[in-house]
């Protein structure tokens, strides 16, 4: 891909928008687009905002991402609603399905050459006895699924639409995504929980993969000639307690010791939540975060591997790359933070 070819990009100030706007900076990049909401955070992009052409909109208006699109080449769409709290989800689903659709539609009538998705081990789809996942998984309805789960899926059937009406695309589905940023966000709550002290972990076991390997496997997806294919990107498949106990000691923390089973799960959720209430801080746990938290999946990553040159950081590093950067953030009233690119 010419570095002069005309890249967009949603969702630029979020996590891994971040994280992929300043790989295409290293890589020489020059032509590069970004949508933000007015009131969008800068600071994780803020080395390199100037290098950047921003435009104020919203997937749900249709006029802004047309007049945001035009004369652009390339898309990466990374904007996304990732909630498991019941006030989200009207939002959730207008954003992660009626937003796509629309980009997918402006991207159609504007001839854009590629378009890649970041979707989510979510939307491959859980339910009761399927324990190993990969890109072959077939979704089915089940109560397993969490409305995220469903927004994503949904959300890729519109990519596929597009992809079936000509629009060049590709997906990638990515584990929990880790990495530095916001520490009231995304993954960066349950290292503040763990530094002040929280005791308990859940039972089930997840795949997790830092930002930056999602970051550098989209450029390298939309370099490609490679289209209408999915990629789950995922380094490691961990249990929570694995995880909690890694993160407690980068953080010179004692490691959660309550194991949270199905009583106490249905406790957990609800203490959180007056917890939240009399603090007025980020849930952690909501029921439905609670209740999938719960369940063992295993995503296999073969695919991924074998499509380009390309190794995984292992968690252990990302973990350890945090830890050092909460411990220097929470000086510095948790001030955001990001990961030197490699």
């Amino acid at each position: 891909m010419p570095n002069n070819k005309p890249i967009f990009v949603t969702g630029g100030t979020g996590l891994l928008g971040s994280y992929l706007l300043r790989y295409l900076v290293k890589e020489g990049y020059s032509n590069i687009r970004a949508l933000k909401r007015k009131n969008s955070r800068p600071d994780l992009v803020e080395p390199i905002k100037d290098k950047i052409e921003w435009v104020e909109g919203d997937l749900l208006d249709v006029f802004a991402l047309e007049d945001a699109i035009q004369g652009m080449s390339r898309v990466f769409h990374c904007a996304a609603v990732v909630s498991h709290k019941p006030k989200d989800l009207k939002k959730m689903r207008a954003v992660n399905i009626k937003g796509t659709a629309n980009l997918v539609n402006v991207c159609l009538d504007e001839g854009i050459d590629k378009f890649v998705h970041v979707s989510s081990i979510a939307a491959l789809g859980r339910r009761k006895k399927l324990k190993i996942i990969n890109e072959d998984t077939k979704w089915e309805r089940s109560s397993w699924n969490s409305q995220y789960a469903v927004s994503k899926y949904q959300s890729e059937m519109e990519v596929w639409r597009g992809a079936a009406e000509g629009l060049k695309t590709a997906i990638v589905n990515p584990s929990v995504i880790l990495g530095s940023g916001f520490w009231d966000y995304g993954v960066g709550p349950l290292f503040k929980r763990i530094w002040e002290g929280f005791r308990y972990f859940p039972l089930g076991t997840t795949g997790y993969v830092d930002a930056r390997n999602v970051a550098q496997f989209m450029i390298n997806l939309m370099e490609s000639d490679i289209s209408n294919e999915r990629y789950v990107l995922n380094a490691e498949n961990l249990s929570y307690k694995d995880l909690f106990t890694k993160i407690a000691s980068v953080l010179d923390k004692k490691a959660p010791d309550f194991e949270v089973g199905n009583f106490q799960k249905e406790i957990a959720w609800r203490l959180d939540w007056l917890k939240s209430k009399l603090t007025s801080s980020e849930r952690l746990i909501t029921k439905s975060s609670a209740t999938h938290t719960s369940r063992t999946f295993i995503y296999e990553n073969q695919k991924s591997t074998q499509v380009f040159d390309f190794q995984y950081i292992p968690i252990e590093k990302t973990i350890a790359e945090m830890g050092a950067q909460f411990k220097k953030s929470s000086a510095l009233n948790f001030k955001p933070a990001y990961l030197p690119l490699i």
